[in-house]
C-alpha cells in the first residue's frame, strides 16, 4: 500500500524526467524489498524460530489446570529395582557400637544408577569329530555366522541409531566405537551397516505407502535438501501412526506420483497449499498456521485490518473447537463461517483488485501485492480452509508433518549434504521405519535390534 502511494507520488511529479522516475521507482521497489525481508520472522513467514533476534517466547494460553505433571503423566524419575546387578554388603564398625549383644534386623537400601559399556566377543567353537579312517565331521556354525572375525547384530543396530536416528557423522561414529568399546570400524563399514537396514526395510516400506494410501487422514510437506552439491527435494507423507521420506529431484506432481501413495490416496490431505497437491483427486484441507503467519505479515508490512480480525477469527475458532471436543455443531459453525465471509468482504474493501493499466501493449496478469493474493486464496478456498471447524478428523494445522520433517533440517545443518542419491534414499527408509516405530510405541533402538536380527516390531505383523 504504502510503495504504490511512494510510486503515485513519483509518477505525478511533473518536475521529473523520465529517467529520473524511473530511477527513483527501482530505488523505492528496493527499499521496500529490503525493508520487508528484514521485517520478517518467525511469526510472520516461513523462517525458524531460531533464526528471530532476541526471540521471546510467547506465554502459554491459561487453563484451570495446576502447574506440573498431571495425573496420569508417566514420569521419568528414578525408581529402585527388585532386581539390582550387583549388591555391595555395608557391614557396621561393631567397634564403634556401644558394649552389648546385637542381632541382624535388615538393611537399610540405596541404589545406584550407572552404566558399563565394554566390548563382547563371542567365539564360536565347531567342534570337530574324526573317525578310525581318518574322516573329519565339522558342527555347523549358526546362518548368521559366515566369517572368521565379523561385527555382530547389536554393534550393527547401535551404528544405525547412531548414524541415522542420532544424526553423529560417520567419522564421529568412528571414533566412539574405537574410544569407548575398543573395536575398529571404519567410515565404509558404518556405511554397509546403514545400507543393510535400507535393504531389509524394502517390505517396510511397500506397506507403509499401502496403509497410509487407505488412510482417511494424511499430511504432506516437503523440504530442499542438497545431494551432492546440487539442489532436491525431500518429501513427506504421514499421520499419526506412519511416515514416510522420500529424496527427488523435484518438487511438483512428477516427484508425488514417484513416490507412489497421493495417485491412489482418497481421503483428506492436510498441506500448505502448494498447487501440485490439488492435482490428487481427494479431499484437501489446508494449513491455518501458515495462515496466520501470512495474515500477521499482511497487518504489520501491508497495513491490512482485516488481516488481523481474520487472524484473530481463526485463533478463536480453533479454540472453540477444541473446547468442543475436536468439532463444532451446525450452528456454531455457521455463525463463525458468516463472520469469516464479512471479513473476506470487509478485505475487498480495504485491498481491491489492482486495476489493470491504460497503456497500449500491456498483456497478461496483472501483478498483485501479497495481501490481495492471501486475501483471494483465502475467500476461494473457505471450505479447505475451515474443514477443521466441521470434521474432527482434520486439525488446525499441517504441524504433524512439518515436526515429521524437522530432523532433516537439523541433518543437513550437521552435515550439510547428502553426498549422494544412495545416501539420501538410504536415509529416509530407514528415517521412516524409526519414526513410524516410535509413533507405535517401539523405542528406535529395540526397532533396529528387532531388525538386524529378522524381526519385525509387533504392528508389522498385524
Amino acid at each position: 500500500m504504502y510503495e504504490t502511494i511512494r510510486r503515485r507520488l513519483v509518477r505525478e511529479d511533473k518536475q521529473l524526467s523520465v529517467a529520473t522516475k524511473s530511477l527513483f521507482e527501482i530505488m523505492i521497489l528496493i527499499i521496500t524489498l529490503l525493508a520487508n525481508r528484514l521485517n520478517l520472522n518467525s511469526t510472520n513467514s516461513s523462517k525458524p524460530p531460531s533464526s528471530d533476534p532476541n526471540r521471546q517466547k510467547q506465554p502459554k494460553r491459561k487453563t484451570d489446570k495446576k502447574a506440573g505433571g498431571q495425573k496420569g503423566h508417566i514420569g521419568s524419575t528414578l525408581k529402585k529395582v527388585d532386581d539390582p546387578d550387583r549388591i555391595e554388603l555395608i557391614k557396621i564398625d561393631r567397634r564403634t557400637l556401644p558394649p552389648g549383644k546385637y542381632r541382624q534386623v535388615g538393611f537399610d537400601t540405596r541404589q545406584v544408577f550407572d552404566i558399563d559399556i565394554s566390548r563382547v566377543v563371542t567365539e564360536y567353537r565347531a567342534q570337530i569329530l574324526e573317525d578310525d579312517n581318518g574322516n573329519r565331521f565339522v558342527a555347523v556354525f549358526p546362518e548368521e555366522v559366515t566369517k572368521a572375525v565379523q561385527y555382530g547384530t547389536g554393534l550393527k543396530a547401535h551404528s544405525v541409531y547412531m548414524s541415522q536416528f542420532q544424526l553423529v557423522p560417520y567419522n564421529r561414529v568412528q571414533d566412539y566405537f574405537a574410544d569407548q568399546v575398543h573395536i575398529p570400524v571404519s567410515e565404509g563399514s558404518i556405511f554397509n551397516f546403514n545400507k543393510e537396514a535400507y535393504q531389509l526395510l524394502g517390505d517396510f516400506e511397500s506397506r507403509v505407502k499401502d496403509e497410509l494410501a487407505a488412510s482417511a487422514l494424511a499430511h504432506a510437506d516437503e523440504t530442499g535438501i542438497n545431494i551432492g552439491g546440487k539442489g532436491h527435494w525431500l518429501h513427506c507423507l504421514s499421520n499419526d501412526l506412519w511416515t514416510l521420506y522420500y529424496p527427488h529431484e523435484k518438487r511438483g506432481t512428477d516427484a508425488t506420483d514417484d513416490m507412489g501413495i497421493l495417485p491412489r490416496f482418497k481421503g483428506i490431505l492436510c498441506h500448505d497449499h502448494w498447487k501440485p497437491y490439488y492435482k490428487v483427486d481427494c479431499t484437501h484441507s489446508l494449513c491455518n498456521a501458515h495462515h496466520l503467519r501470512e495474515l500477521t505479515r499482511a497487518r504489520e508490512q501491508d497495513g491490512q485490518q482485516w488481516a488481523q480480525e481474520l487472524k484473530n477469527l481463526l485463533e478463536t475458532i480453533n479454540i472453540k473447537v477444541t473446547d468442543a471436543g475436536g468439532a463444532l455443531d451446525a450452528k456454531e459453525s455457521e455463525k463463525y463461517r458468516q463472520k469469516y465471509k464479512n471479513i473476506i468482504k470487509q478485505g475487498e474493501v480495504e485491498c481491491p483488485e489492482p486495476i489493470r493499466p491504460k497503456e497500449k501493449g500491456k498483456r497478461g496478469r496483472i501483478k498483485k501485492s501479497k495481501s490481495r493474493n492471501l486475501l483471494e486464496r483465502l475467500r476461494d478456498y473457505e471450505q479447505d480452509t475451515l474443514r477443521f471447524m466441521d470434521n474432527e478428523l482434520v486439525p488446525f494445522s499441517n504441524n504433524l508433518s512439518e515436526n515429521d520433517i524437522r530432523m532433516t533440517k537439523v541433518q543437513q545443518k550437521i552435515s550439510g549434504c547428502f553426498r549422494s542419491m544412495d545416501g539420501a534414499q538410504i536415509f529416509c527408509r530407514v528415517r521412516s521405519y524409526l519414526s513410524t516405530c516410535r509413533k507405535q510405541g517401539v523405542r528406535s533402538s529395540h526397532a533396529l535390534d528387532l531388525l538386524f536380527n529378522s524381526k519385525l516390531p509387533d504392528f508389522l505383523t498385524r
